[in-house]
Formats: structure tokens, sequence, C-alpha cells
């Protein structure tokens, strides 16, 4: 745990060249590298909190990726107060929490309207059950933009996957792929390229613009419009720490982070398409790299296949690694909205 310790020291020390505003803190903000951090979250920090306080404020953002701590024990260390303000994936919750995976489960939102009306129906529960069980504040939940699957060989549809080697992130993503016939390769983002072109993957799901920017439009030929999956995050705060804060401070941030919490999933669903007019080398594309690849569109079967697997396959695998208590969760929150049931 002598991460832990580094990572606690950094955190709670101030830097010594900075000037001195009335209060200073720092934060573990989203992936480095894409647009929710380097046009949204770090500015907001390290630019806006302090003209929007005067001064008075100030805080200082290291991307989640580069904070020197795994995925799953984000969560724990918030609890603890070891990170005060941190980023937590909710895919990198899958083992130990299950439950706060439901809204982005694969299959479940084929388009952004879809992630908005899940989040919607799930966050109050979300709020309630990490305030009471494990004392952190949720102050924002972001989304990045959709993950759907590039290819090195042609498909029609997604039923084409049967077969071939699929790069996934989660287990929803394993799921929905070995439902299609395929074989889910659990494989790290900076590595997607690297396991396309050995051939240890055929496929590979990641986010548009984010697969666009690691270069995967080189290395494969088509990419299938349907989202698969989203990759949410949640943005909290040790609730002793947000206690601490000043009163004006968090007042200001009460108001502000719901606008930022906004305008990244407005990035998110125009970084969606922007990826794809990349990819593809269409003229709409105005960041990033023009590729060439041959753009699947979803089919009506698309869609029906997409609502099956999840109804067979995803939500029940969900079920069996969650337990009693998340098919009343389901049924309390999603299962209306989705007119999926649990039981």
């Amino acid at each position: 745990m002598l991460w832990a310790a580094a990572l606690a020291a950094a955190l709670c020390a101030a830097p010594a060249h900075a000037a001195a505003p009335e209060y200073a803190f720092r934060v573990v903000g989203g992936l480095a590298g894409v647009n929710q951090y380097t046009q949204w979250e770090e500015p907001f920090w390290t630019r806006e909190l302090p003209r929007m306080s005067g001064g008075r404020f100030k805080a200082e953002i290291v991307p989640f990726d580069r904070a020197g701590v795994p995925a799953e024990d984000m969560l724990r260390l918030l609890q603890l107060g070891v990170v005060p303000f941190g980023t937590v994936l909710l895919s990198s919750l899958t083992a130990q929490y299950p439950e706060y995976t439901a809204p982005d489960l694969a299959g479940l939102n084929p388009d952004m309207a879809s992630a908005r009306a899940s989040v919607q129906a799930f966050r109050p529960f979300l709020e309630k059950n990490l305030r009471q069980q494990h004392g952190v504040q949720l102050l924002a939940l972001y989304v990045y933009p959709a993950q759907v699957v590039f290819c090195k060989k042609a498909l029609a549809s997604l039923a084409d996957l049967a077969g071939r080697r699929v790069r996934v992130s989660s287990a929803g993503q394993a799921d929905f792929v070995e439902a299609l016939g395929a074989k889910p390769v659990h494989t790290p983002f900076a590595q997607i390229v690297a396991h396309v072109e050995s051939g240890s993957v055929d496929c590979a799901i990641t986010g548009t613009l984010s697969g666009n920017g690691l270069g995967l439009h080189q290395v494969t030929s088509h990419l299938h419009s349907m989202p698969l999956s989203w990759g949410m995050a949640m943005f909290v705060a040790n609730q002793s720490a947000w206690d601490a804060l000043p009163a004006d401070l968090r007042t200001l941030l009460g108001r502000e982070l719901p606008k930022l919490e906004a305008v990244i999933w407005d990035q998110s669903e125009s970084d969606t398409s922007r990826g794809i007019a990349c990819n593809t080398g269409q003229a709409a594309c105005s960041q990033g790299r023009k590729g060439a690849m041959v753009l699947v569109p979803a089919t009506p079967r698309d869609e029906r296949l997409r609502q099956d697997i999840f109804a067979a396959s995803v939500l029940p695998r969900w079920l069996q690694r969650c337990g009693q208590r998340c098919a009343e969760v389901w049924d309390q929150t999603l299962g209306p909205a989705r007119r999926v049931s649990a039981y």
C-alpha cells in the first residue's frame, strides 16, 4: 500500500510554487487525453474555479489513469478519505459493487437519449446508496463517447461477429459478444492497436473518437454504428472532505458542477458523431485523423438482436453477479423505463 500513502501525500500537499488562495485542494479527474478531460475538466478546476471565485479557491487535477491508483480501489480510497475528491469509472466496480454498473450495461443504451434516460432513472438510488453505504457525495456523472465495434474484416451486421475475437473492456461487453457467438478478449485501451495488428483480436469495442486517436482506423476496415455502451464515470467527494469545504465553495460547486456535467454529455454526443466522421473520412471530421473505414449502419435486425441479447443474456448474467438486491434495484429504477423486469 505504499502507492496509497504516496498518493495521499500528493493529494494533500500544496504545490510550493503556487500562489496562496484561501483554499486549495486537489482532485482526481477522468481519463487523460480525451476531450472530457482536456477541454472541460482540467480547465474547470485550474482556470474557471479561480476565475469564478476571484482567486479565493483553486484546485489542481491529475487524470485518473495517471494517478497511480488501481481503478477498482478508487471508491474505497474515496470512502477512506485517502482521495478526498475523485473520479470512479463505473465499469471498474463490476467485481465489488456490480449494482452501480446498471445504467451502462452493454446493449441497454443504443443512443444518447437512452443513456440520459437510464441515468435519470438510476441517479436517485446511486446518490442515496453512495452516501449511506460509502460516505461519499455524488457531485457529477459523466459519460464518454459511444463504444462501438471496429473490425479488420467486413461485416454487415452484429451477427457477423460470430466466431471472431473481440476486444472488450467490461463484463457486460463480454456477455454481449459471447451471446453473439464471439470470443471476448479483455485488453487494456493502450494495447488495442497492437493486439489488432498482431492478430490476437479481430475486432475491438472502444470509443468512436478515442479509437481514432489510437489509430484504429489505420488497422481496421469496418465500423459498426450501434453504441454497445458508453463508459460512464462518477465524480464524488468523501463526505467529510466535502463538509469541510468553505460553505460558499460548496455552494459554488453545487451550482457549477451540474453545468460541467451537462456540457460533457453534449461533448460526448458530438464526439461520437465526430469520431464516426473521422474514421470514415467524411468532410465533417473536424478533430482527429481522416480514415477510409466502411460505416456499417445498424439495421432493424441489429436492433432486435440488441434487445434480445440484453434481455436474455446481459441482464440475467449481471443479476447472477449481483444478486437479489440488484433485482429489486433494477425493478425500482431502470426496469420500468426499459420495460424489462428482473424477475
